[in-house]
């Protein structure tokens, strides 16, 4: 099969407008006629079946929370960029389309990327006029700051809040239309197959996972809008339940898996405390914005910290390595987050690491709180040299800001981040891989969407702060319920499919064997025993450096692994209750083969970028090497085996920017 990338031709900045003009309409009266399944409640799947619902569709939304409200969407902090040049700084659609490109490496589509960035700007009236509190100036304007990989100020923010903020934006828009009757929400129900028709995707198969019960639902196209699969690693900073497994249904039923080996390592979480831990708890990119990352200079000034003799607050500057800012000096703390990642792992693998297992570096806001509260004095006509009111006044406003952040890492750590240093440390976070998709966001099955994390992404091979809630309410809000139309403009014929059909018969046979095979096989290991071993390859052997030894160890690991897994899951309880260590089986079950395409896909791509650095392919200084000859999108094809998928890829090209080292110095 030929990738067709359905991208229109004209300028850049005239191809989005056109195109629209183009698609093919459905008219109101018809709109009624249709009804589109919604795979996935969060900011993205909300946004879009609030928009369609009230474009007249009939919608069926299927969460497995027991509210939209439980979207991992709610975890993020740090906030969504949009290019409004509030600040007069030289931002511009053209910036923001600039430095998302840069930013993912030169791995994305030009026309995507253009398209997000444009559209960028009506997100944030929509989200205001939703009611989202945005922090904003004492005059009433937006308030915006910076964030890795930008020069400029164009991230907005509401506290350390905004995903909660936007995700209920999204969830009122929601229930206005479950209320009016224009969309029917499935909570607890998790997707389980998709059910492909002539060709076209039609349907999909649930477990009510309150009941266990087996259910069929029949729909005129399928949207998939089920997040990231970063929980691959086992410890990410992904909710618990975040999964791959709807994704990997339609990726098994001819959906081609896009970029798996492109995984964002996030430079400020928490670091690992012991094998307890079940998650990694994220500190907002935005607190590098005004903290600064160092260690120790000197090995035995570290040794003392480990041992507790020494307290950071005790090291002088000349003795700090401030080293983002010694190795990026035009951009400093404010680096992409694989840059900054890596120069983390490169001080702690040198035995700088500050924490008992060396893997952690400070995040520190002395600075700010002393430039802050001189700030302050100054402008309250205070005393700038009384050191306590300094402190007290710049805390305010460090507080301000981030407040609910500094709370949450006491609550944590138990230490007082205003007085020592955060500790942090990279960690899993969000994943650029997905399903393969067009312009138009459709698969390659005819009828099948893909938004927001669950596709691959506008992001390239990694991510700039902030642009995760952008894609997916540009996505939602604006550009699926455009796109949609002109699939369905030409099946107005077709008229519902029978649930009773054997296509319908077939998923739903293989659905249910597996659950009775997971139940009845009584072996000897847990789920979370085999996930978190999973877990142990994917971050030693596929985390933040790769090699082609490792990664053939993972392939062979990983598959070994699943083997066993077959033979030895244990599964408590029956199939007819609630029972989330059978819903945990389903979906440690795919992640085990994703893990492998996984592996698989980073050992194709012969050089480094972004989230996938392969320690083959770096230069003298430890930055990453591109290669023009993968300058494409890997396109898997599902042929039963991970190790027998066949690759497609779909070629990049640059014709509006010009494809440069990438440099942050």
């Amino acid at each position: 099969m030929t990738l067709n990338s359905n991208i229109p031709n004209g300028s850049l900045s005239s191809k989005w407008t056109q195109h629209k003009f183009d698609l093919k309409l459905v008219n109101p009266s018809n709109k009624r006629k249709y009804t589109v399944i919604v795979v996935g409640t969060g900011l993205a799947g909300a946004s879009a079946a609030a928009s369609m619902a009230e474009l007249g569709y009939n919608v069926l939304a299927f969460s497995y929370h027991e509210s939209p409200r439980r979207a991992h969407s709610i975890a993020a902090q740090g906030g969504i960029n949009a290019a409004k040049n509030y600040q007069n700084d030289g931002d511009s659609i053209f910036r923001l389309f600039y430095d998302t490109i840069k930013g993912g490496d030169y791995r994305s589509r030009e026309a995507n990327v253009y398209r997000l960035a444009e559209l960028s700007t009506n997100i944030i009236d929509q989200c205001a006029a939703q009611g989202v509190p945005f922090a904003r100036e004492y005059g009433g304007h937006l308030s915006n700051r910076s964030f890795g990989g930008a020069q400029v100020s164009r991230t907005f923010y509401a506290r350390g809040q905004t995903g909660q903020q936007l995700l209920l934006g999204a969830y009122s828009a929601l229930m206005k239309e479950v209320n009016s009757k224009g969309v029917t929400l499935y909570t607890e129900h998790e997707m389980l197959d998709l059910v492909i028709v002539d060709n076209k995707a039609r349907g999909i198969i649930t477990r009510n996972l309150k009941t266990g019960e087996i259910e069929r639902h029949e729909a005129d196209a399928v949207l998939m809008a089920t997040g990231g699969y970063g929980n691959v690693f086992y410890l990410s900073t992904n909710a618990m339940g975040s999964n791959v497994s709807a994704t990997w249904k339609a990726h098994k039923r001819g959906a081609f898996f896009a970029n798996p080996c492109y995984t964002q390592i996030h430079p400020t979480c928490i670091p690992v405390s012991g094998d307890h831990q079940s998650k990694l708890t994220l500190m907002s990119e935005s607190l590098r914005n005004d903290g600064r990352i160092w260690v120790p200079k000197n090995i035995n000034d570290v040794k003392a910290i480990r041992k507790g003799s020494l307290k950071p607050t005790e090291i002088s500057e000349e003795n700090r390595d401030y080293f983002l800012e010694r190795r990026y000096p035009a951009f400093g703390n404010l680096v992409p987050r694989d840059v900054a990642s890596r120069a983390a792992k490169e001080r702690c693998d040198a035995g700088f690491g500050v924490n008992a297992t060396g893997e952690a570096v400070y995040l520190d806001f002395a600075s700010a709180i002393l430039r802050y509260g001189k700030e302050q004095a100054h402008i309250k006509g205070l005393n700038e040299k009384d050191e306590k009111l300094v402190y007290d006044l710049g805390s305010k406003v460090v507080k301000n800001k981030y407040g609910n952040l500094f709370q949450m890492y006491e609550k944590i750590v138990d230490e007082n981040p205003y007085n020592t240093p955060m500790m942090i440390y990279p960690a899993v976070h969000y994943t650029m891989g997905g399903i393969w998709v067009d312009y138009n966001l459709m698969t390659s099955v005819p009828g099948l969407y893909c938004i927001g994390e669950a596709n691959f992404s506008d992001h390239g091979a990694n991510r700039l702060g902030a642009s995760a809630l952008m894609q997916g309410l540009a996505d939602g809000y604006f550009v699926l319920p455009y796109t949609i139309g002109d699939f369905l403009s030409q099946d107005i014929s077709t008229g519902p499919i029978s649930t009773d059909s054997k296509e319908f018969d077939e998923a739903q046979k293989l659905v249910e064997e597996k659950l009775d095979y997971f139940i009845n096989n009584n072996g000897k290991h847990s789920v979370d025993y085999f996930h978190k071993k999973l877990g142990k390859i994917m971050w030693n052997k596929c985390g933040m450096a790769r090699n082609s030894k490792e990664l053939n160890e993972a392939i062979e690991e990983i598959s070994e692994l699943r083997s066993d897994f077959w033979k030895n899951v244990k599964v408590p309880g029956s199939k007819n209750e609630f029972n989330e260590e059978l819903a945990k089986a389903g979906r440690v079950a795919d992640f085990l083969e994703l893990g492998e395409l996984f592996a698989k896909d980073a050992l194709v791509r012969e050089e480094s970028c972004g989230g996938h650095f392969r320690e083959e392919h770096q230069t003298k200084d430890g930055e990453a090497v591109r290669k023009k000859e993968y300058q494409f999108v890997s396109a898997w094809e599902y042929k039963g085996e991970p190790k027998d998928a066949t690759l497609h890829k779909e070629k990049l090209e640059y014709k509006n920017i010009e494809v440069k080292e990438r440099s942050y110095k």
